[in-house]
């Protein structure tokens, strides 16, 4: 079964599971039954609470556990499939209130937003983002006010423990991007992950991203995904080798896998592609 997740405003199908705390904040239960699950965040930074055990898979398999936290900042765009259903708690956090946060802190100036976090354990972020939830779940007995409160706090926390370092005037050197670029062409059938690529250049994960970003004008993992598709749309054009192969050997993990993003990107099919290239 397939089943596509877009975190535009943490949407659910359970009554009052996405009433709105206001402009700054808010809350959501989501329960997903197994599929694909795209992911793009737009301009809202969103705060994953894992309710209970959950199998995955994007590039490595991954298990969830009840209180395991994801943090995916405004911009991001990811899909993985998910093998078990889920039940998590989702709070929306515009980067509105995190520029309020980071004046507080002193830091507006140099604030360039939250750095991508999966399967990682924070107590704290835990016991804000339930307390939205109780106030979600009984009508905001505290008011606007008190789910402000709990934002600014959630705000103040992330960016201390996960802020991004402030992005850098300049971008990687061109022959630094050339190293980079030639190493994710040769090996687009390959796990690329992020430490790895960042440890081409000795550079931590965190700066490497900010620099990369700065260079190409999008993260390195939405560049991956571009370069694959684009090598599928190659070789689906001047060979014959069967969609499944083609998919395996630019790097998806499956033939539909593929079909999604080429649809997403391109606008058609794998087979729609070849039936042009063929006519």
């Amino acid at each position: 079964m397939t089943s596509t997740s877009t975190l535009t405003s943490a949407p659910s199908k359970y009554p009052n599971a996405g009433a709105s705390l206001g402009p700054h904040v808010h809350a959501s239960i989501e329960r997903r039954l197994p599929g694909f699950v795209t992911v793009h965040t737009q301009a809202d930074n969103f705060i994953k609470v894992h309710a209970g055990p959950l199998d995955c898979a994007c590039n490595t398999r991954l298990h969830y556990r009840a209180g395991d936290v994801d943090i995916m900042p405004a911009g991001m765009l990811e899909e993985w499939e998910e093998f078990t259903p889920s039940t998590t708690l989702v709070v929306k956090l515009p980067n509105a209130i995190l520029r309020d946060a980071a004046e507080q802190a002193g830091v507006g100036a140099r604030m360039s937003g939250l750095e991508a976090r999966f399967q990682i354990r924070d107590p704290q972020i835990e016991h804000l983002a339930w307390a939205l939830n109780v106030e979600r779940a009984d009508a905001y007995p505290g008011g606007r006010i008190y789910t402000d409160l709990l934002g600014m706090a959630l705000a103040i926390h992330l960016l201390g423990r996960y802020g991004a370092p402030p992005l850098p005037y300049g971008g990687l050197g061109k022959r630094q991007l050339r190293k980079v670029t030639d190493y994710i062409e040769d090996n687009l059938d390959q796990d690329l992950a992020l430490a790895r690529l960042a440890a081409l250049l000795d550079m931590s994960v965190s700066h490497f991203s900010a620099l990369f970003k700065r260079a190409e004008g999008i993260p390195v993992h939405e560049y991956v995904i571009r370069r694959r598709v684009e090598r599928a749309r190659t070789l689906l054009q001047v060979s014959n080798l069967p969609v499944s192969q083609i998919a395996l050997d630019v790097g998806f993990a499956h033939q539909s896998h593929l079909a999604r993003w080429m649809r997403r990107l391109l606008g058609v099919t794998p087979t729609d592609l070849r039936r042009r290239s063929t006519s």
